[in-house]
């Protein structure tokens, strides 16, 4: 049985989170007779002494560990030669950022398990961070919205909300948020705005998570499609929600074409954009949607021109906030122009100088952009990370070493994960031979 290690995350200085929770420890340890080393630190949710006292060794380093579990990326600087490491590598799309890691894990001969791969048999994923991003990432658009609104002279009890990392946890959180809400309600300080609408783009993990927050203001659900039939004087001030699915973000290239969404995602370069025509209904706009480059961009530069071009004499453009929780850097969102974190969460992407401004002022909307969300909900994330991947441990423990990838006696859903074995990609990750 190979014994187990789990890393102190040191990507930065806010990360907190950790793979397994030290009632998970104590569990494996207990029934599954595993070893498990934990890396000594400050700074993470759980403390080495709950680690302790859950039968884990506290270490100072990791060498003697076969397998390193963590979260976020391992510094170059501190990977070990022949050890299977299992943590999000956000290498599957070559991100060139993290080729350098890749490269030295092949080099030293290591294994590569990475979570966001680990699927069934119907390639849904099962271990994941993605609902606590869409929690985390909501309060923290909410709390920028407060924030931009009180930049135009209007003060409003959502400027009373904090970030998501400024409460003690998410039921904290959650009693702000449901008061800020009731304050509302109660109040004239959002009179004249028209409806608050907040569009969520996808229906996944993350959407999920970011309209659970939403609900907590009781706002009043429409189809994307009721948009331009708002009636602005019966919703002035009210809270309103909507989510749009593919079909309302794309059509067909050609006037007679149909959509339909397999072939969609089968053939991306013959559908276009149109997701425009709902942009200027919105105050807020959360993005949770995956996305690749051969997809049509969500929104576009050209779509923010036509917003703000003439913001200068004119009253403000609808859209305050974009909440890119899904944060691809000029992705889906072309204004993204950078990720942000939690000690310097958004910026104005100023349409007119094609700037991003640190704060709240500009012409343009504020971007909420942070790449580690779940970080500002250390506690609830991991214990829920936890709960999904404990099961699988034993089986990562128990599979012996060999010479070939075939005969790796890894749980299948570890397995489709491996993008590494013994230094070489594995077949299904050959495709990133061409980044690496």
């Amino acid at each position: 049985m190979q014994r187990i290690g789990i890393r102190r995350e040191d990507k930065n200085n806010w990360e907190a989170r950790t793979p397994l929770t030290p009632e998970h420890v104590s569990r494996l340890v207990r029934d599954g007779k595993l070893r498990v080393s934990v890396e000594s630190c400050d700074r993470r949710v759980f403390t080495d002494a709950e680690y302790a006292a859950a039968g884990a060794e506290i270490v100072r380093d990791l060498s003697a560990c076969d397998i390193i579990m963590g979260v976020k990326e391992v510094p170059v600087a501190r990977l070990l030669p022949g050890k299977t490491y299992v943590f999000f590598s956000h290498t599957i799309k070559g991100q060139p950022h993290n080729m350098a890691m890749l490269r030295k894990l092949m080099e030293l001969g290591c294994d590569l398990i990475d979570y966001e791969r680990i699927t069934d048999d119907q390639n849904r994923r099962l271990v994941f961070f993605g609902y606590h991003a869409g929690l985390a990432g909501m309060i923290d658009t909410l709390w920028a919205l407060g924030q931009r609104l009180a930049v135009e002279g209007r003060e409003t009890p959502l400027a009373r909300i904090m970030q998501a990392n400024r409460y003690a946890s998410l039921a904290d959180a959650e009693v702000a948020l449901r008061a800020a809400a009731a304050a509302c309600r109660a109040g004239a300080s959002l009179n004249g705005l028209g409806p608050i609408v907040v569009g969520f783009s996808g229906y996944g993990q993350v959407s999920k998570g970011a309209q659970q927050v939403y609900r907590w203001f009781d706002p009043q659900v429409v189809e994307p499609d009721d948009l331009a039939g708002l009636d602005s004087r019966a919703l002035d001030g009210r809270f309103v929600q909507v989510v749009f699915r593919e079909e309302h973000m794309v059509q067909p290239a050609t006037a007679n074409g149909r959509f339909e969404l397999q072939d969609y995602y089968k053939h991306p370069e013959k559908y276009t954009g149109v997701f425009d025509r709902f942009l200027s209904r919105l105050m807020v706009l959360v993005n949770c949607i995956y996305w690749e480059a051969k997809y049509p961009r969500l929104v576009t530069l050209d779509a923010l021109n036509g917003l703000y071009g003439t913001y200068g004499g004119a009253p403000h453009p609808r859209l305050r906030v974009i909440g890119d929780i899904s944060c691809d850097v000029q992705g889906s969102i072309e204004c993204t122009v950078k990720a942000t974190d939690p000690s310097n969460p958004v910026y104005v992407y100023d349409v007119g100088s094609h700037e991003a401004r640190d704060g709240f002022v500009g012409n343009g909307p504020v971007i909420m952009a942070i790449d580690a969300l779940p970080a500002e909900l250390p506690r609830e994330s991991s214990q829920a990370f936890s709960d999904a991947l404990v099961g699988l441990v034993p089986g990562l423990a128990a599979a012996e070493q060999v010479d070939e990838f075939e005969s790796w006696d890894l749980p299948a859903p570890l397995k489709r994960a491996a993008i590494l074995h013994r230094g070489a990609l594995s077949p299904q990750y050959g495709y990133m031979q061409k980044f690496a």
